[in-house]
């Protein structure tokens, strides 16, 4: 048994590289970082004193009411209301770009153009349309199409401020979850798909088992993004006098004129709301990344 020993090209050969090998490491002060960290504490304390001794911001309100029954019941319809639109306008979108996707131009055109619309028109303005539906049109009927109505009733009656609220929400969701879908599956690569048809896998066992598991990894991070900022939009149902929460700070600081601490309540529950969700956001997105990792690593092993 040899063994054979190899030795490092020796720098001597070479003066440049010689001169570069024995440069001494230089310890530089970062000064514009401490100072950047300086004036990034000083202004953080500087606000933290100025909102807690300035009696304006009026805190005990603020705790008043932070918890308040009230409070807490819009908070909960904030809550549906956001798992509703997520839920089913992330469920309408998956449907849309399948759609986009599936090569029928019919289909894809009709998914563009919901795209288009939905995305076209601001969220209040969709909610004022589906809660004044029965301006536009007096009774919804059920029928033959061009033809006879069999069932028909006021459009008031089937249609509440609540449910056209939702639809809305729905609607607008499903327009922006369309092309988040979209990105997710068209970021799989083409021969990840061109291997499921050569093994005969079933085009929806391949959507699921294949496609959908390694879209994911795209899909979540704008998919939450999208999530918190559904959160936030849900302030748009005030415009149909629905018990949200900023409908409800609203609703209180017009009887005791504190406006400032009833506002402050809404942004505060708001917060921890958005940090409960970036919290499953990164869980989530550290799940899913797990295999992803592993056959990385594994692949650096095999080639060491």
């Amino acid at each position: 048994m040899t063994l054979a020993l190899t030795r490092s090209p020796s720098t001597d050969a070479d003066p440049e590289l010689a001169a570069l090998a024995t440069l001494p490491v230089r310890h530089r002060v970062q000064w514009g970082r401490w100072l950047a960290v300086a004036v990034a504490v000083v202004l953080l304390a500087q606000l933290t004193v100025s909102a807690v001794t300035n009696p304006r911001f009026d805190w005990p309100t603020f705790g008043a009411y932070l918890v308040s029954p009230t409070i807490l019941e819009a908070l909960w319809f904030t809550i549906q209301l956001t798992a509703i639109g997520a839920v089913l306008g992330f469920l309408l979108g998956g449907l849309l770009a399948l759609a986009r996707l599936s090569g029928n131009r019919v289909l894809a055109g009709f998914s563009f153009g919901f795209v288009w619309v939905f995305r076209s028109v601001p969220l209040i303005v969709q909610i004022l349309f589906w809660g004044y539906l029965g301006a536009l049109y007096p009774t919804i009927g059920l029928g033959i199409p061009f033809g006879p109505t069999f069932v028909d009733a006021p459009t008031k009656d089937l249609l509440s401020p609540y449910t056209a609220a939702v639809i809305g929400i729905v609607l607008h969701q499903a327009a922006y979850g369309s092309e988040i879908v979209r990105a997710g599956i068209l970021g799989v690569a083409d021969g990840q798909h061109d291997a499921a048809r050569a093994l005969g896998i079933p085009p929806g066992a391949h959507l699921l088992r294949i496609t959908l598991p390694q879209a994911l990894r795209t899909i979540v991070p704008p998919a939450a993004n999208e999530v918190i900022g559904l959160l936030k939009g849900t302030t748009a149902v005030f415009i149909l006098a629905l018990p949200d929460l900023f409908y409800q700070v609203q609703v209180i600081y017009g009887r005791n004129g504190r406006i400032i601490p009833l506002l402050l309540v809404a942004v505060a529950w708001y917060a921890v709301l958005t940090t409960v969700l970036s919290i499953g956001q990164h869980y989530l997105e550290k799940r899913l990344a797990r295999g992803y990792g592993a056959s990385i690593r594994t692949t650096k092993e095999n080639a060491a």
